[in-house]
């Protein structure tokens, strides 16, 4: 069958449904959870970790089951189809179609019981995977499935995918870890499902009802197909292609729940599962194995598992290289030992010695394998550091510079581990005759390995070349008698392949299963099984033939407005920013969102603190950047720039730039935003607030003439208030006062020496022999905490430098971009190119107190100025304090500081722009301090964000995950150090306490900063 074909098939039916409104009113009516209907929900649910994308009828968040059970009922009544989903990380398409999509990640997320003693866990649908792992390993048990994705996948979504992982040779996939499951069916029969002896399937064929009508067609279906599925089914450790039906085989139990695991949402909803805990060995070692060959790599997979590891994970040489030059996990990659393919091989034990034994017997024994690899045994740091890399790879293996793009679509095939070596040759070789490639990653113990390669989805040959390759590469793998799906399912992208793998009449078995549970085919139609036909896999691609078609649609679909027809005004777009990553194209910038879901990780790092405080998917970077493609090239486009929905998303990014550094793709939501608030209010007034915000640094400038004056109308019980209100600030705030006189207006540049008393005998001529730098007196610094730059001289002074600084007002630029006032902030820099050229051209150091305005010259400045040699000469140039002193300064050591406690919080733009405060920490550690790293990761101030008035409740939430609690626990004599201007203000009106810059604690230790 040919591609276009293939697209000149009609709908399916349940894409015609039109009754939206009829729909939500009732949902609205019925439900205590949250209905969404509107175009931004639909358009934000509209895809998931995959290539393709539907827009749904409408979203719910139920609260409990008896609003799934509601749900389903108006549902129901009205035709519409239904798709229940999990975290929305899935790579086949199974979690996009045009259905009432049910999402149970915001309320449905509980833990009910854990019962150590039976080694069973009872949870609802949306409870994040990494929740009930930790509360298991309180009792040294797990949940032995976990995918990469394990911080934010649901167990709803890993029943639905039957998921499995890095330790699948620990516990199998889910399917093997599952005991029963509450389910409620499209008609609203509910009902446990588990194994089933012969008594009890005869007691409930006997009773009757829908119950006793559903397992009278399984064993029907199992008495007919039994030969089949044990003839047809692949033994391999990862068969997850198709519907379970060998677990209704007499010799698995009648396992009715296991037969559900992998159904993708097409038969049940899942209301709560009853899961399977597995032993957790507490002592883990892990050993990396260097092949200089990556085939020869999987051609050893059998020798290593003779030593039982718990974890046997492989990649090729192609991963490693995208890393680098993504400039992803550097430090990680160097504890790699030499070689193009890599065997990660993690032994378990319940005693240390055990298993550090069991890993060197591994090392001894690969020296005498055909062709032997380096071995290297790693600490746990080590450990950590190497698996970091391979939970990354996804990220890592898209969007790299100097590669076309990579897409998934046949990225999950599974062959019995033995086979592995020469199905990966027979692959590549396959893959070269149509000019793809892909590194190799994933799951060796198991046979199964993931790819990302370059298809073509934007032009008919491009197409025509994707769907022959998968059907050659179908026939590849069933060669080695694997299976088309490993672990993703197979969801739309291998349907329609499934016939070639199952034969005619298991296929047409998976049919009656299929109608036994969802005989009106509403529940996720057209994907892995379907009673009329499939989707194929070159339907309902997001990225469509530009030319032909708006993205996401067919060839031959008769478009809708709501569903994105009109031009696609992204493609001629000039936005202020080069976007040189992504060709100057925002569009394509957008599309690095690949949907895995990093940013909805709720423990650790930044990203993303909006989504953290809110748990609304609109607010995650995921959600954004879907939100910004459908403004710009689909269901949104009519609205454009002037989309309330995106605007609403984006008000609450606060620009710290995690992101960029933290989701494995790199999306940069704050560039994103700038632009997006450019181009929204191009050729009108921005609200007042922008201005004052915006402008701060104007402000401060004018405040400072008469600071006293300023003081008094900014803090005065008649005026702030009205100051507040005029200004859009909390009234919860205290606005900063300014200093008596700026550090600039209070230099003595005819000495350029430092003001402190005790350096004052140090003469001009002896100062003029050293090392010149470039103090940056940056806004909040240089007009409210000048002592902090005088501090700072005295650091550098003492540590040997001769510091300048300029005579007048300067300024980056940074509140700005929070508005998107990028003309004028594109102004300020190019002032600062033009006043600092001379020692730009000389190669003077820019010293930068203030991590936000320092993040202006690494990242926004060469956004503006691509092209200008000045502007990537002082990107260099620039350095924080902490990280001048230990890259220049080594030899000199701070003291004075023996039996300080100090905790340390990082602001979010030194996290993410600089790696954050390692050089602080170490510093103070020499001059005798006990540091601590706040384990915290937005203040929630942002700058002007926390100030905002409709804000302050956020901002104070995203303060109340981590940094407050540590404030409030400090003891009396604990130093708070935080350098961000906004990181202070928030620790002083929401914990009552004075933090410190880290030059102020410096310039104690030198002995001239008191």
């Amino acid at each position: 069958m040919g591609v276009f074909t293939i697209l000149s098939q009609t709908r399916l039916d349940h894409e015609t449904f039109s009754a939206h409104r009829e729909l939500e009113a009732r949902l609205k009516a019925g439900l205590r959870g949250d209905v969404l209907f509107d175009a931004g929900s639909r358009a934000l649910y509209a895809t998931d970790a995959s290539n393709y994308r539907q827009l749904p009828v409408g979203v719910i968040l139920p609260r409990d089951a008896a609003d799934v059970e509601a749900a389903l009922d108006a549902c129901r009544t009205l035709g519409a189809a239904v798709l229940p989903r999990g975290g929305g990380t899935s790579l086949s398409g199974q979690c996009a179609n045009v259905a009432v999509v049910f999402d149970f990640s915001r309320y449905m997320n509980g833990l009910a019981a854990i019962d150590p003693d039976l080694k069973i866990a009872t949870v609802q649908p949306g409870i994040v995977l990494d929740r009930l792992r930790d509360a298991a390993e309180k009792y040294h048990l797990t949940y032995a499935p976990d995918p990469a994705t394990h911080s934010r996948c649901t167990l709803g979504g890993m029943i639905g995918n039957n998921s499995c992982g890095v330790h699948g040779l620990l516990g199998g996939k889910t399917v093997d870890n599952v005991e029963s499951l509450d389910v409620v069916l499209y008609d609203g029969t509910r009902m446990t499902v588990g194994r089933t002896n012969p008594e009890q399937l005869e007691s409930i064929v006997r009773a009757g009802g829908r119950r006793g009508e559903i397992y009278a067609g399984m064993a029907r279906i199992r008495d007919r197909y039994a030969d089949l599925v044990r003839a047809k089914f692949p033994r391999i450790p990862r068969r997850v292609s198709g519907y379970n039906l060998d677990e209704l085989l007499p010799e698995n139990g009648f396992n009715v729940a296991r037969a559900l695991v992998g159904s993708e949402g097409t038969c049940a909803t899942v209301l709560s599962a009853t899961l399977n805990l597995t032993a957790s060995p507490p002592f883990r070692v892990l050993t990396v194995l260097g092949f200089d060959d990556p085939f020869v790599a999987a051609d050893s997979v059998p020798l290593a598992l003779e030593h039982k590891p718990i974890g046997l994970e492989g990649f090729d040489h192609l991963l490693v290289q995208f890393m680098r030059r993504k400039g992803i996990a550097l430090k990680e990659l160097d504890q790699l030992p030499p070689g193009v393919g890599f065997l990660l091989v993690e032994m378990g034990a319940w005693r240390a010695e055990e298993a550090q034994a069991k890993a060197e017997a591994l090392a001894r024994d690969c020296r005498s394998w055909r062709n032997p690899p380096v071995a290297h045994i790693c600490t746990p740091a080590e450990a950590a550091s190497v698996w970091y890399v391979r939970e990354s790879a996804l990220g890592a293996v898209v969007f790299v510079p100097g590669e076309p793009d990579r897409w998934e679509g046949w990225e999950d095939a599974a062959v019995p581990p033995e086979k592995l070596g020469d199905y990966l040759r027979r692959i590549s070789a396959l893959m070269a005759e149509y000019g793809y490639s892909s590194p190799l990653y994933g799951h060796y113990g198991q046979g199964c390995v993931h790819m990302r390669i370059n298809f073509d989805f934007r032009s008919e040959e491009g197409l025509r070349s994707f769907r022959e390759f998968l059907d050659r590469a179908t026939d590849v793998v069933l060669d080695f008698g694997g299976s088309l799906s490993g672990e993703h399912g197979d969801g739309q992208a291998r349907a329609a392949l499934l016939p070639k793998m199952f034969g005619p009449e298991l296929m047409q078995a998976f049919r009656e299963f299929k109608a036994l549970w969802d005989p009106n085919n509403r529940m996720n139609p057209g994907k892995l099984i379907d009673a009329v036909r499939v989707y194929d896999p070159i339907e309902n691609l997001r990225k469509g033939i530009q030319s032909h078609v708006r993205p996401g649609q067919l060839p031959s679909a008769r478009l809708s407005q709501e569903e994105g027809a009109g031009e696609n005004f992204g493609a001629g777009l000039k936005p202020h920013f080069a976007f040189a990553r992504d060709g100057g194209s925002l569009e394509h910038a957008t599309e690095r969102c690949v949907g895995v879901g990093a940013c909805r990780n709720t423990v650790g790092g930044v990203m993303c603190p909006s989504y953290r405080a809110t748990g609304d998917e609109k607010h995650s970077t995921r959600g954004r950047a879907h939100l910004l493609w459908e403004m710009l090239a689909g269901s949104l486009h009519a609205e454009g720039f002037q989309s309330e929905t995106v605007h609403e998303a984006l008000d609450l990014c606060l620009s710290c730039k995690a992101c960029k550094t933290e989701c494995p793709v790199q999306v940069d939501m704050a560039a994103y935003k700038a632009e997006f608030l450019a181009q929204h209010y191009k050729g009108r007034a921005h609200p007042l607030r922008h201005y004052v915000f915006g402008f701060a640094d104007k402000l401060a400038r004018f405040g400072s003439i008469a600071p006293g004056i300023t003081n008094a109308i900014l803090t005065g019980a008649l005026t702030s208030p009205m100051v507040k209100r005029i200004a859009g600030v909390a009234q919860q705030r205290n606005l900063p006062r300014l200093a008596r006189r700026s550090f600039v207006s209070g230099r003595d540049f005819s000495r350029a020496v430092n003001p402190a008393e005790k350096n004052r005998a140090l003469a001009p001529a002896a100062m003029s022999n050293r090392r010149p730098v470039f103090l940056w007196p940056d806004t909040w610094n240089n007009y409210y905490h000048p002592q902090i730059l005088v501090a700072a001289e005295t650091v550098l002074n003492s540590a040997g430098f001769r510091v300048e600084s300029p005579e007048g007002h300067i300024c980056c630029g940074r509140p700005l971009y929070d508005f998107g006032f990028l003309d004028h902030a594109r102004a300020y820099l190019e002032d600062v190119l033009q006043r600092m050229a001379p020692r730009i051209g000389a190669g003077m150091p820019f010293i930068f107190l203030e991590p936000s305005c320092a993040s202006v010259f690494k990242d926004e400045l060469l956004e503006f100025f691509p092209k200008d040699e000045r502007a990537a000469l002082m990107s260099r140039q620039v350095w924080l304090l902490a990280d001048w002193l230990q890259a220049s300064a080594p030899d000199w050591v701070p003291n004075r500081l023996e039996g300080t406690h100090v905790l340390v919080h990082g602001h979010c733009h030194h996290k993410a722009v600089f790696g954050g405060p390692a050089s602080e920490i170490a510093l103070l550690g020499r001059a005798g301090a006990n540091v601590e790293q706040i384990k915290a990761g937005c203040c929630g101030m942002a700058g002007p964000f926390g100030f905002e008035a409709e804000k302050f409740a956020v901002s104070k939430t995203i303060a109340d995950d981590g940094l407050m609690p540590a404030v409030e626990s400090a003891g009396p004599r604990t130093v708070l150090l935080a350098d961000g201007f906004s990181c202070r203000e928030q620790i002083q009106q929401l914990g009552h306490r004075q933090a410190l810059h880290f030059a102020e604690l410096l310039a104690r230790s030198c002995g001239c900063g008191e």
